[in-house]
């Protein structure tokens, strides 16, 4: 376990990351996103789970919160206000709640701090820090997208996880890990969990020979 120092600030060369999982469909992309920093090793990870995601993790994983909460170096309850995330003089590189349901969306959107998952949000809006919300949810309502639209302003970036295919993925586990991969370039944070993009191979001269 990594200590903090007096101060605050992170410990020496590992930048802190809040990581919010909210009720909505699709854990495992929180699931596979925490593994992968673990994995990485470059980042503390600070978890806090909305009421909830207890209820999806389990119905959609059938995993327990503690079990999640294991792939994390802290947990944080939703309930504990005085929580350091809750400050601003508590330094991390910012914050990602994935999935991000609606109504939580709702909430960071308008400044609603009900909990700690949404005052952490809030915290990294007033202080600049990068905010993504990995939005779950279709259709988009009118509501929907104009939350959107007021946490786009304030400073968020909405992040829907939008399966890409020209990677030709062959199994679930390389969709995810194409948008922890997504979730990570947000950050800075080097990952190699997916290939990227490098352009369609050359086109060959009308007449040359194969």
């Amino acid at each position: 376990m990594i200590l903090d120092s007096s101060d605050g600030g992170p410990a020496p060369g590992r930048p802190r990351l809040i990581v919010g999982v909210t009720g909505a469909s699709a854990p495992q992309l929180a699931v596979h996103l925490l593994t992968a920093l673990r994995r990485c090793g470059a980042v503390e990870t600070h978890l806090v789970l909305s009421r909830a995601a207890h209820r999806t993790l389990e119905l959609e994983t059938g995993m327990r919160a503690d079990e999640l909460g294991a792939l994390a170096d802290f947990c944080h309850q939703r309930g504990d206000i005085a929580a350091s995330i809750a400050s601003g003089s508590f330094l991390t590189m910012g914050m990602v709640v994935v999935p991000c349901s609606m109504k939580t969306l709702a909430a960071i959107a308008h400044g609603y701090s009900d909990d700690l998952l949404s005052r952490a949000a809030d915290v990294c809006l007033k202080e600049r820090r990068r905010l993504v919300l990995v939005t779950r949810e279709t259709p988009l309502s009118l509501v929907h997208l104009r939350n959107m639209t007021a946490v786009t302003e304030a400073g968020a970036t909405v992040l829907p996880p939008v399966p890409a295919f020209y990677q030709r993925p062959d199994s679930l586990e390389d969709l995810l890990a194409h948008l922890s991969g997504k979730i990570l370039d947000q950050f800075g944070i080097a990952h190699e969990l997916f290939p990227r993009w490098q352009g369609p191979a050359p086109a060959r001269p009308i007449g040359v020979a194969r």
